[in-house]
This record gives structure tokens, sequence and C-alpha cells, in this order.
């Protein structure tokens, strides 16, 4: 979270004030938002979920919604209008109901909503003026319809792998300017998405305060964290699929003592990090630096958007800082085992950490690259605060479960047998991966005929673009002194306009390593870990 103009920030909270008098955006009613998933995998109902928040402070009747539903290809049917009476009084502080609108073709959709609202008086009765909404009531954002498409066939999946959100927060990580979705509604829009994990990552710095009261500190965080990993428990046993896990994004210090976060894989225990949570302004000193950390937990930790660019206030303001190789805490029993540089879109600071981590696999620190979205609630798209007080604003990035993190389960995993903690736990342990937001790309070891290669598998649909621009295949040979060689592209094997499934064999040589990258025709990117030679 940071208050810093350009900071992407999610699910918008208008109402606070920082002891101001005034706010452009506050207004007496809480804020309505319609949101939906991106996608809809083939035999998930489509659903919409009208979010309100602060009704608790504003009490509202969601009388009715309208939705017009456009297709945008022409395969598909042709716009559809429904009405719904919702009836809906709406008085929590978080609020999430869903309006499941039907069966659709496979296909492309715009959805145009709007509701109608008329606030709750003193007496509990619906009272004034109905107001209408169209898609959301932020003051002063255009509204957006929502896009998502309804997939003809399931995901390309590697055989033996589970994918999962790796960096999202619920509305435990709520503060002056965002607030997420429920565990619940998250693990239902995971399942219409095609996710088979959720690790939840909501701030160590919003466990420490009370969501009455963002500036309050709570007497303990504990409570509030063992409280998120109840409703997983709970949300586990009536589903075991999604499987959601109760993790933590963390401040920690890095080796500057400035404050990089670092997310945690189902830690056992609550792990502090207040440094850069702009409760105490320039009181910004990391609570604890990442050795002491990890020595806190077993958990499997990864370095979070390790390289996203930053200006000099958020620097100033937060004392943020940037992960370096002195931050993997290599050396030590318990090290960062990956670094998610995907982290929603592919801008510079995907390129940047994408560059860090190759220079780390020349020095054969073969961590595991790591996709997520930062989405706080943000099924469909992102909204936010740009300026507080003053301006929202509005995208297409982070939104939840669009970049997915895909692992080789651990062999002994049974066959059938019911995705756990453990069983993932497993998975990172291995060092087999890909990242993707749409194909399917991934590696294993052959030994046929005596000839060490690595055999490359990419698979695509027509729903994600078909055919491939390009299938590459990476690799860092070893010279006589025993060093790695710059990275190079192993351009006899690499494909251009490659069918929608290839597979591609590459004898490991003396490479130390390879790794593959491919792109589909509409842009669809994935890209694996790195295959050792050993």
């Amino acid at each position: 979270m940071s208050f810093i103009p350009g900071e992407r920030l999610h699910y918008a909270e208008t109402h606070f004030k920082f002891r101001l008098p005034w706010s452009l955006l506050f207004r007496p009613w809480p804020e309505i938002l319609v949101d939906a998933p991106f996608q809809f995998v083939p035999g998930a109902e489509p659903t919409l979920w009208i979010a309100v928040r602060d009704a608790h402070r504003f009490p509202t009747l969601l009388e009715e919604i309208e939705i017009q539903i456009k297709a945008r290809d022409a395969a598909t049917a042709d716009a559809s209008n429904k009405k719904f009476n919702l009836q809906i009084k709406a008085t929590e502080q978080f609020g999430f109901y869903p309006v499941k609108i039907g069966t659709l073709e496979p296909g492309r959709y715009e959805v145009h909503c709007k509701i109608t609202a008329r606030r709750i008086n003193e007496n509990g009765n619906a009272s004034g003026q109905a107001r209408t909404f169209r898609r959301w009531n932020y003051p002063g954002l255009r509204p957006s319809p929502l896009q998502f498409r309804v997939l003809a066939s399931e995901l390309p999946m590697a055989p033996g792998y589970v994918s999962g959100e790796m960096h999202c927060h619920t509305h435990y990580s709520a503060d002056h300017v965002e607030h997420g979705a429920t565990p619940e509604v998250m693990q239902q829009a995971a399942k219409a998405v095609g996710l088979d994990f959720v690790s939840f990552t909501d701030h160590a710095y919003d466990f420490a305060y009370t969501t009455e009261d963002y500036t309050r500190e709570a007497e303990s965080p504990i409570p509030r964290f063992d409280s998120l990993r109840e409703e997983v428990r709970v949300l586990n046993e009536k589903d075991n699929s999604p499987l959601l896990i109760a993790g933590e994004e963390i401040s920690a210090g890095n080796s500057k003592g400035e404050n990089v976060h670092m997310t945690a894989l189902g830690p056992e225990c609550y792990l502090p990090g207040l440094g850069d949570c702009g409760r105490n302004w320039l009181e910004n000193r990391p609570t604890f630096r990442i050795p002491k950390l990890l020595q806190m937990t077993k958990a499997h930790c990864f370095a979070a958007h390790p390289m996203q660019p930053m200006g000099l206030l958020e620097k100033f303001i937060f004392r943020r800082g940037y992960w370096s190789h002195q931050d993997l805490n290599l050396d030590a029993d318990h090290k960062i085992r990956g670094i998610q540089f995907w982290n929603g879109s592919r801008d510079e600071g995907f390129m940047l950490g994408r560059e860090w981590w190759i220079k780390e696999l020349g020095k054969e620190n073969y961590l595991l690259p790591i996709g997520g979205n930062d989405a706080h609630g943000d099924l469909n798209d992102t909204t936010f605060v740009h300026l507080p007080l003053i301006s929202l604003g509005h995208s297409r990035d982070h939104v939840f479960g669009r970049v997915r993190t895909v692992v080789k389960l651990d062999e002994n995993q049974e066959t059938g047998e019911p995705l756990s903690l453990e069983g993932l736990n497993a998975a990172f342990a291995g060092d087999n991966c890909y990242v993707t937001d749409g194909p399917a790309l991934w590696w294993e070891r052959s030994d046929a005929h005596g000839v060490k290669s690595i055999l490359f598998h990419a698979r695509s649909t027509d729903d994600i673009g078909g055919a491939f621009r390009y299938i590459r295949i990476y690799g860092r040979k070893r010279m006589t002194n025993g060093k790695l060689a710059r990275e190079e592209s192993v351009r006899m094997e690499s494909l251009v306009a490659a069918p929608a499934s290839t597979d591609i064999v590459v004898p490991i040589d003396n490479y130390a390593y390879l790794r593959a990258e491919c792109e589909t025709a509409s842009g669809k990117f994935a890209l694996t870990s790195a295959a050792k030679a050993d």
C-alpha cells in the first residue's frame, strides 16, 4: 500500500479523509462495484459479484440490477438484456452478492451493468430518491464494462502439474485507500478461471491494525491472522478445490536496511513487517531483515516484485528499495525459493526482474520463476486511488488469476489425492515449474538411447491465440574453467510460427541448463524454470 501518485491500488476505499474535513472522493454511500472473473472455464456458470463496502456506515438497499450482455465475437449470439430484482439490504462492512447470469456460448463478452439502489434510514426502511449507478458509484470515474471470455475448451495444462495464484489479497488487506475480496469469493472466482490453488498474501502490516480504524494499532496482529487461517480452513473443508492457503506479504529489511516485500506460502505463524505500512510516516525502518524472517519460518518464501520501479518520494517516505543478490540468503539453510518478477503485466518491473533472475541462473542459483497478480479482489479489471482524496483510476492490470504459476507435483503425490499444502511445499522444493497467462510450456528430462536431453512441450488452444509466434530455447554452456558462459538462444531448436502443439528435443550436451519461452499469436506468454543438466 502506498499513497504515492501513480501507484496502482485496488478496490478503492473512498471514505477515508486522513483526519481532514473534506475529500473530493467522499460520498454518503457505500462503495458499490460489479465485478466478475475475467474468464470462465467449461462447466463454470457465469456469475457477477456486487461488491459493497462501508455499508455498515451507509446502509443501502440494492433494489435491482439491469445487465446488457454483448457478444464481441461474430460467432456468438447477439446482445441480450436481463433484469434481476435484488432487494438486498447491504449493512455490512464488506458484502459480496452473486448474480448468476445463465449459460453463455463460448466467446468473448462485454457486459454493461446498471444498479438501482436506495439508502436505508435509521428505522431500517428504504428512504429517499433511488439512485442508479453504471458498473460502480466511484465519484469521477467513468464506467467501464466488464469483459470476459467463456472458454470453448479446458486451459492447456501440463500433466501432473497444478496451477495457482501466488500473490493476491483478501479483505484483510484493507486500509486507507484499498481493500480486497473475501476468501469465499476468491475461491469461487479461482474455480471459474481454472486454478487449482490460491495463496493469499495479505499485508503483514494490515494484520497489525484494526479493521474499524486503519490508523489504530491492534493489541496483537495474531488474532486477525488466525481469523484468516480459520476462514481458509472452513472453506477448504467445504470444498478442497481450489485449495486455499493463508500466506503473507511481509515488509522485510534488505541488506541496505530498506523495505522490500517478501511473500510466504502458508507460514506456521504470523511474520511481522510494518516498515512501510504508511501509518507512521517517516518512522519507516524495517521490523526485521530478511535473514531473521527466514529463521522464523520453514515456509517457502519468494521475492515479491523485486525490481518494480518506484519514485524518489516512495523511496524517501516509505524507505522502499530493491532486492539484490545478498538478500537471497543463499548461504543459509533456509533461502529464498523463487523470484516473483511477473506481477500482473509484462512491464518494466517484469523485464528488470527477469534479467536479474537470469543473472542468478548464471551464478548457478536455480531460483524458481514465480508469477502472480497482486490482485486486491480485481477479478475483471483494476480500480484504484490515483491521488488520495482527489481522483481515482482504472486499468486492466493486476487481474486475479490471469498470471498463473504452474508447478510439477512430487512423484510421490498419489493420483487423485486432494491437493494439500504439504503437497505444494514438496512441489516448490523441486525445480520444475512454469509461469503463464495462457499457454502451457514445460520440460522433462530424457535419456533416450543414452543421449541426455531436455524435452520441451508447448500447448495452446484457439481461446488463447492458437499457434505460437515463437518458441525459444535458451541455454548457458559450461566453459573449460568450470564457469558458466553468457546465456544464449539455442537457435537451431527455436521455432517461429510454431503449431499449437509443439515438442522440441534439445541434447543437453555441455549446457549447464536449458529453459524456454513462448508467445501465442494473441500475445499470451509463458516461460519455464531452468532445467539443470544433472
